[in-house]
């Protein structure tokens, strides 16, 4: 199967080879405001850039999860990419929980704690190159990391296989490289292979949807990035005590703040994670369409994209952990909702007061 997609800064060219997945049901276009890599990918199963039910985030999570081999050796650590990726990687590893009773989810982060760091690498197209990796808080979990035979990593796509390298790479002068099998985990795979053979023999990919890419630019002016590029704390740090995610974690746990939202059958609810907090959000946003609500979640994003193709509404804020950095919310009309909750990690004070003037939501501080 062959697409061919005209955008502002030149055509892209797309081979679909195999997939469970069509592309329609995975992915839009867009132009990114990146002179690195000037287009985009939009799932349309994240969360991240299009509102989307939880139900279909959790069908993709699960349908990935099922792509991983049930036989491979414990313990098994997965790790998913910030930002985009860290609702993924936390669904996949939440759905090999229900089989097994050996695995351990880490993510990637851009807002590192004043706890010991393990890995730090880039991720050399992106608008936000830096990333690091924590080491677990808890010995066991620390443990199961460094006797895990089982390695699986989790992004959105797959282009060159590269960040996964840099990664594994990190992992390795850490000290960490007893794995026995990597297994390379994306929604799309368009690296030909190479995603897995960058990882080494020990390695394998799955995906959702696997072909090639190939891009011809034209003569328009690159776009100019906004300076998005910044790994810190900002104004505000997290609190070790309530992590969800980076410094480790096996079983996920539903917020009690869900128990005091009550719901109305069919009552349209949007559900928005900010930033790298989107895993607690997303289950919340699970829970209450579970009650009966018609809810769709999404997030804020430090991704720089142009208006235009599957992105028809933007909002520009401050990130509300206080890096000083612009952030975007994408495809958001609040009429379209009977109610908005915007759920934030730092407290809401830090949000954004235009974009609360604006979308007029109920601010849910998750760890007040």
């Amino acid at each position: 199967m062959a697409l061919t997609v005209t955008l502002e800064q030149g055509t892209l060219n797309l081979s679909i080879e195999a997939g469970a997945y069509s592309p329609d049901e995975l992915f839009g276009f867009a132009q990114r405001r990146n002179p690195k890599r000037a287009f985009l990918f939009v799932s349309k199963v994240l969360g991240r850039h299009i509102p989307v039910s939880p139900a279909v985030m959790r069908n993709a999570t699960d349908a990935l999860a099922a792509q991983i081999p049930a036989d491979l050796p414990g313990p098994v650590a997965v790790i998913g990419m910030a930002e985009t990726a860290i609702a993924l990687g936390a669904g996949v590893q939440q759905a090999l929980s229900r089989q097994r009773n050996d695995t351990l989810y880490l993510c990637t982060t851009r807002h590192p704690l004043d706890l010991p760091i393990l890995a730090e690498f880039r991720e050399e197209h992106s608008h936000a190159t830096q990333q690091v990796l924590h080491l677990p808080q808890h010995p066991a979990d620390i443990d199961l990391l460094r006797t895990a035979r089982t390695l699986v990593l989790v992004d959105d796509e797959a282009s060159t296989g590269k960040t996964f390298a840099n990664l594994l790479e990190a992992l390795q002068r850490a000290g960490l490289d007893q794995f026995e099998h990597i297994v390379a985990t994306t929604l799309t795979d368009w690296s030909g292979g190479a995603a897995a053979q960058r990882l080494g023999p020990r390695a394998s990919a799955v995906s959702l949807l696997a072909g090639h890419w190939h891009w011809q630019a034209n003569d328009a002016p690159l776009p100019e990035m906004p300076q998005v590029d910044v790994l810190g704390t900002g104004e505000w740090h997290p609190n070790p005590a309530n992590d969800w995610g980076r410094l480790g974690v096996r079983q996920h746990t539903l917020t009690p703040l869900a128990q005091q939202l009550g719901v109305t059958p069919g009552e349209r609810i949007l559900v928005l994670g900010t930033g790298e907090f989107v895993w607690p959000p997303f289950l919340l946003a699970e829970y209450l369409e579970q009650q009966g609500a018609n809810v769709q979640f999404s997030a804020t994003t430090r991704s720089p994209i142009a208006l235009g193709h599957s992105i028809q509404q933007r909002y520009c804020l401050h990130d509300n952990y206080g890096q000083g950095i612009a952030n975007f919310l994408y495809n958001v009309e609040p009429s379209h909702y009977g109610r908005i909750l915007l759920c934030s990690e730092p407290p809401a004070r830090l949000l954004d007061q235009e974009l609360i003037n604006t979308l007029r939501p109920t601010c849910l501080e998750f760890y007040p």
